[in-house]
Protein backbone atom coordinates (compact mmCIF):
# COMPACT_ATOMS: atom_id res chain seq x y z
CA UNK A 1 0.00 0.00 0.00
CA UNK A 2 1.11 3.46 -0.61
CA UNK A 3 2.63 5.81 1.78
CA UNK A 4 -0.38 7.83 3.66
CA UNK A 5 -0.57 11.56 1.69
CA UNK A 6 -0.40 14.75 3.84
CA UNK A 7 -4.36 15.58 2.74
CA UNK A 8 -5.58 12.07 3.14
CA UNK A 9 -4.03 12.23 6.98
CA UNK A 10 -5.41 15.35 7.76
CA UNK A 11 -9.45 14.37 6.27
CA UNK A 12 -8.37 11.05 8.24
CA UNK A 13 -7.30 12.73 11.71
CA UNK A 14 -10.92 14.94 11.44
CA UNK A 15 -13.03 11.54 10.30
CA UNK A 16 -11.91 10.14 13.56
CA UNK A 17 -11.92 13.62 15.83
CA UNK A 18 -16.02 13.79 14.60
CA UNK A 19 -16.66 10.42 15.48
CA UNK A 20 -14.91 10.20 19.37
CA UNK A 21 -17.08 13.41 19.74
CA UNK A 22 -20.13 12.24 18.46
CA UNK A 23 -20.11 9.40 20.84
CA UNK A 24 -19.49 12.34 24.26
CA UNK A 25 -21.82 14.51 22.13
CA UNK A 26 -24.63 12.83 20.63
CA UNK A 27 -26.35 15.48 20.12
CA UNK A 28 -23.82 17.05 17.72
CA UNK A 29 -25.87 14.67 14.94
CA UNK A 30 -28.44 17.16 15.35
CA UNK A 31 -25.83 20.05 13.51
CA UNK A 32 -23.37 18.33 11.08
CA UNK A 33 -25.40 15.23 9.78
CA UNK A 34 -27.50 16.01 6.70
CA UNK A 35 -30.86 16.53 7.51
CA UNK A 36 -33.78 16.76 5.15
CA UNK A 37 -34.71 20.04 4.29
CA UNK A 38 -38.18 19.59 5.29
CA UNK A 39 -36.42 18.65 9.10
CA UNK A 40 -36.04 21.25 12.15
CA UNK A 41 -33.01 19.90 12.32
CA UNK A 42 -31.68 20.69 8.67
CA UNK A 43 -28.66 23.84 8.41
CA UNK A 44 -27.08 25.10 5.21
CA UNK A 45 -23.52 23.32 5.96
CA UNK A 46 -24.94 19.79 6.60
CA UNK A 47 -24.22 18.51 2.54
CA UNK A 48 -20.65 19.04 3.89
CA UNK A 49 -20.38 18.34 7.32
CA UNK A 50 -22.11 15.20 6.80
CA UNK A 51 -19.45 13.35 5.51
CA UNK A 52 -17.32 13.81 8.33
CA UNK A 53 -20.12 11.88 10.44
CA UNK A 54 -20.13 8.23 10.99
CA UNK A 55 -22.66 5.93 12.62
CA UNK A 56 -20.78 3.05 14.01
CA UNK A 57 -17.06 1.94 14.37
CA UNK A 58 -17.58 -0.03 11.27
CA UNK A 59 -18.53 2.50 9.20
CA UNK A 60 -15.98 4.73 9.39
CA UNK A 61 -13.19 1.74 9.58
CA UNK A 62 -14.48 0.36 5.95
CA UNK A 63 -14.32 4.13 4.75
CA UNK A 64 -11.45 5.81 6.18
CA UNK A 65 -9.77 2.38 4.55
CA UNK A 66 -11.04 2.82 1.28
CA UNK A 67 -9.88 6.98 1.39
CA UNK A 68 -6.62 5.59 2.55
CA UNK A 69 -6.15 3.17 -0.04
CA UNK A 70 -7.41 4.79 -3.03
CA UNK A 71 -7.02 8.86 -2.00
CA UNK A 72 -3.61 8.65 -1.26
CA UNK A 73 -2.72 7.15 -4.85
CA UNK A 74 -4.72 10.10 -6.25
CA UNK A 75 -2.95 12.39 -4.45
CA UNK A 76 0.36 11.83 -4.83
CA UNK A 77 -0.42 11.88 -8.77
CA UNK A 78 -2.26 15.14 -8.36
CA UNK A 79 -1.14 16.95 -5.28
CA UNK A 80 -3.26 18.00 -2.14
CA UNK A 81 -5.05 20.88 -3.99
CA UNK A 82 -6.57 18.78 -6.65
CA UNK A 83 -7.55 16.11 -4.51
CA UNK A 84 -9.06 17.26 -1.48
CA UNK A 85 -11.23 19.68 -4.66
CA UNK A 86 -12.23 16.55 -5.79
CA UNK A 87 -13.02 14.58 -2.86
CA UNK A 88 -15.59 17.34 -1.66
CA UNK A 89 -17.06 18.25 -4.84
CA UNK A 90 -18.24 14.43 -4.60
CA UNK A 91 -19.09 14.29 -0.97
CA UNK A 92 -21.56 17.03 -2.09
CA UNK A 93 -22.66 15.86 -4.83
CA UNK A 94 -23.71 12.79 -3.08
CA UNK A 95 -25.60 14.96 -0.57
CA UNK A 96 -27.31 16.52 -3.04
CA UNK A 97 -28.64 14.12 -5.43
CA UNK A 98 -30.00 12.07 -1.99
CA UNK A 99 -31.52 15.06 -1.31
CA UNK A 100 -33.50 14.89 -4.67
CA UNK A 101 -34.54 11.46 -4.63
CA UNK A 102 -35.69 12.28 -0.81
CA UNK A 103 -37.71 14.97 -2.17
CA UNK A 104 -39.35 12.26 -4.74
CA UNK A 105 -39.74 10.08 -2.09
CA UNK A 106 -41.51 12.70 0.09
CA UNK A 107 -43.48 13.76 -2.42
CA UNK A 108 -44.91 10.40 -3.11
CA UNK A 109 -45.82 9.09 0.33
CA UNK A 110 -47.85 12.60 0.49
CA UNK A 111 -49.89 12.03 -2.18
CA UNK A 112 -52.81 10.16 0.00
CA UNK A 113 -53.21 13.18 1.84
CA UNK A 114 -53.50 15.91 -1.38
CA UNK A 115 -57.07 15.26 -0.46
CA UNK A 116 -57.20 16.93 3.20
CA UNK A 117 -55.63 20.41 1.94
CA UNK A 118 -52.69 20.87 5.03
CA UNK A 119 -51.39 24.25 5.26
CA UNK A 120 -47.26 24.04 4.70
CA UNK A 121 -47.23 24.82 8.31
CA UNK A 122 -49.55 21.78 9.76
CA UNK A 123 -47.32 19.49 7.31
CA UNK A 124 -44.25 21.00 8.49
CA UNK A 125 -45.55 20.62 12.28
CA UNK A 126 -46.60 16.96 11.75
CA UNK A 127 -43.76 15.55 9.46
CA UNK A 128 -41.59 16.69 12.67
CA UNK A 129 -42.88 15.49 15.54
CA UNK A 130 -41.28 12.94 17.74
CA UNK A 131 -42.37 9.70 17.59
CA UNK A 132 -39.27 7.33 18.44
CA UNK A 133 -38.88 5.21 21.26
CA UNK A 134 -34.92 5.34 20.89
CA UNK A 135 -34.51 3.01 18.46
CA UNK A 136 -36.96 2.93 16.13
CA UNK A 137 -40.12 5.22 15.03
CA UNK A 138 -43.42 3.79 16.20
CA UNK A 139 -46.73 4.20 14.44
CA UNK A 140 -48.60 4.35 17.34
CA UNK A 141 -46.46 7.01 18.95
CA UNK A 142 -47.09 8.70 15.64
CA UNK A 143 -50.63 8.99 15.78
CA UNK A 144 -50.80 10.04 19.39
CA UNK A 145 -48.50 12.92 18.35
CA UNK A 146 -50.36 13.95 15.01
CA UNK A 147 -54.18 13.48 16.72
CA UNK A 148 -54.46 16.97 18.08
CA UNK A 149 -52.13 18.57 15.42
CA UNK A 150 -54.85 16.88 13.04
CA UNK A 151 -57.65 18.03 15.33
CA UNK A 152 -56.61 21.48 15.96
CA UNK A 153 -56.50 22.10 11.73
CA UNK A 154 -60.25 19.95 11.80
CA UNK A 155 -59.03 17.35 9.45
CA UNK A 156 -60.02 14.40 11.07
CA UNK A 157 -61.10 12.19 8.41
CA UNK A 158 -57.53 10.72 7.85
CA UNK A 159 -57.79 7.37 6.76
CA UNK A 160 -55.25 4.01 6.66
CA UNK A 161 -53.11 5.14 3.68
CA UNK A 162 -52.85 8.80 4.31
CA UNK A 163 -51.46 7.50 7.40
CA UNK A 164 -48.99 5.39 6.20
CA UNK A 165 -48.31 8.20 3.69
CA UNK A 166 -48.01 10.91 6.55
CA UNK A 167 -46.00 8.31 8.98
CA UNK A 168 -43.45 7.67 5.78
CA UNK A 169 -42.39 11.43 5.00
CA UNK A 170 -42.31 12.02 9.19
CA UNK A 171 -39.12 8.96 8.79
CA UNK A 172 -38.07 10.82 5.20
CA UNK A 173 -37.54 14.22 7.18
CA UNK A 174 -36.11 12.91 10.57
CA UNK A 175 -33.67 9.91 9.50
CA UNK A 176 -30.39 11.88 8.43
CA UNK A 177 -27.98 10.59 6.54
CA UNK A 178 -23.81 10.38 7.57
CA UNK A 179 -20.71 9.39 6.34
CA UNK A 180 -17.91 9.76 3.47
CA UNK A 181 -19.06 7.05 1.44
CA UNK A 182 -20.32 8.76 -1.18
CA UNK A 183 -16.59 10.96 -1.42
CA UNK A 184 -15.36 7.21 -1.82
CA UNK A 185 -17.34 6.47 -4.18
CA UNK A 186 -16.11 9.60 -6.50
CA UNK A 187 -12.47 8.07 -5.12
CA UNK A 188 -13.00 4.82 -6.47
CA UNK A 189 -14.17 5.98 -9.60
CA UNK A 190 -11.42 8.25 -10.07
CA UNK A 191 -9.05 5.39 -9.38
CA UNK A 192 -10.80 2.89 -12.33
CA UNK A 193 -9.72 6.03 -14.33
CA UNK A 194 -6.10 6.55 -13.68
CA UNK A 195 -5.51 2.76 -12.93
CA UNK A 196 -8.42 0.27 -14.94
CA UNK A 197 -6.01 -2.72 -14.87
CA UNK A 198 -5.29 -2.31 -11.30
CA UNK A 199 -6.61 -5.83 -9.50
CA UNK A 200 -8.90 -5.29 -6.82
CA UNK A 201 -11.15 -7.30 -4.54
CA UNK A 202 -13.19 -7.43 -1.57
CA UNK A 203 -13.29 -9.86 0.89
CA UNK A 204 -16.37 -11.88 -0.12
CA UNK A 205 -15.03 -11.56 -3.77
CA UNK A 206 -11.67 -13.54 -3.27
CA UNK A 207 -10.81 -13.55 -7.28
CA UNK A 208 -8.78 -10.12 -8.28
CA UNK A 209 -11.31 -8.23 -10.51
CA UNK A 210 -9.75 -5.27 -12.68
CA UNK A 211 -10.76 -1.55 -11.85
CA UNK A 212 -12.60 -0.63 -15.18
CA UNK A 213 -14.90 -3.59 -14.15
CA UNK A 214 -14.85 -3.92 -10.62
CA UNK A 215 -16.12 -0.29 -9.92
CA UNK A 216 -18.92 -0.49 -12.30
CA UNK A 217 -20.05 -3.65 -11.07
CA UNK A 218 -20.01 -2.47 -7.61
CA UNK A 219 -21.78 0.33 -8.35
CA UNK A 220 -24.54 -1.17 -10.69
CA UNK A 221 -25.02 -3.55 -7.50
CA UNK A 222 -25.38 -0.47 -5.22
CA UNK A 223 -27.72 0.83 -7.49
CA UNK A 224 -29.89 -1.93 -7.81
CA UNK A 225 -30.10 -2.87 -4.02
CA UNK A 226 -30.97 0.82 -3.73
CA UNK A 227 -34.10 0.97 -5.80
CA UNK A 228 -34.59 -2.42 -4.24
CA UNK A 229 -34.63 -0.93 -0.94
CA UNK A 230 -31.54 -2.85 0.77
CA UNK A 231 -27.84 -2.40 0.29
CA UNK A 232 -24.57 -3.82 -0.22
CA UNK A 233 -23.49 -1.62 2.38
CA UNK A 234 -25.01 0.08 5.04
CA UNK A 235 -24.50 4.02 5.74
CA UNK A 236 -24.19 2.98 9.88
CA UNK A 237 -27.34 3.15 11.98
CA UNK A 238 -28.33 6.43 10.61
CA UNK A 239 -30.75 4.51 7.04
CA UNK A 240 -29.17 3.22 3.93
CA UNK A 241 -27.96 6.22 1.33
CA UNK A 242 -28.22 4.33 -1.88
CA UNK A 243 -28.46 7.23 -4.29
CA UNK A 244 -25.25 9.09 -2.25
CA UNK A 245 -23.34 6.05 -3.44
CA UNK A 246 -24.55 6.94 -6.95
CA UNK A 247 -24.03 10.64 -6.88
CA UNK A 248 -20.43 10.86 -5.59
CA UNK A 249 -19.62 8.20 -8.25
CA UNK A 250 -21.25 10.47 -11.32
CA UNK A 251 -19.87 13.62 -9.75
CA UNK A 252 -16.61 11.59 -9.79
CA UNK A 253 -16.91 10.17 -13.38
CA UNK A 254 -17.88 13.92 -14.93
CA UNK A 255 -14.92 15.63 -13.08
CA UNK A 256 -12.62 12.95 -14.41
CA UNK A 257 -14.17 12.72 -17.78
CA UNK A 258 -13.96 17.01 -18.48
CA UNK A 259 -10.43 17.02 -16.93
CA UNK A 260 -9.24 13.92 -18.80
CA UNK A 261 -10.86 16.15 -22.60
CA UNK A 262 -9.39 19.33 -21.51
CA UNK A 263 -6.14 17.76 -20.17
CA UNK A 264 -6.05 19.44 -16.45
CA UNK A 265 -3.01 21.34 -15.98
CA UNK A 266 -2.25 20.03 -12.34
CA UNK A 267 -0.01 23.37 -11.97
CA UNK A 268 -3.03 25.75 -11.70
CA UNK A 269 -4.00 23.49 -8.39
CA UNK A 270 -0.06 23.55 -6.61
Amino acid sequence: MMNMTPVVKQLLIINIIFFICAQFVPVSEQFFALYFPESDFFKLWQPLTHMFMHGSILHIAFNMFAMVSFGSALEHFWGGKKFIFFYISCGIGAALLQIGVNYLQFQEALEPIKHLGLSDATLHQIVNVNFSDGVSFRSDLFFDQIKPILEKAGKTNLDEAGFKGLFNASVIAQVPMVGASGAIYGLLVAFAFMFPNAELALMFIPIPIKAKYFVPGLLAIDLFLGFKGNSLFGDGGTGIAHFAHVGGAVVGYFMMWYWKKNQFNNNRWN
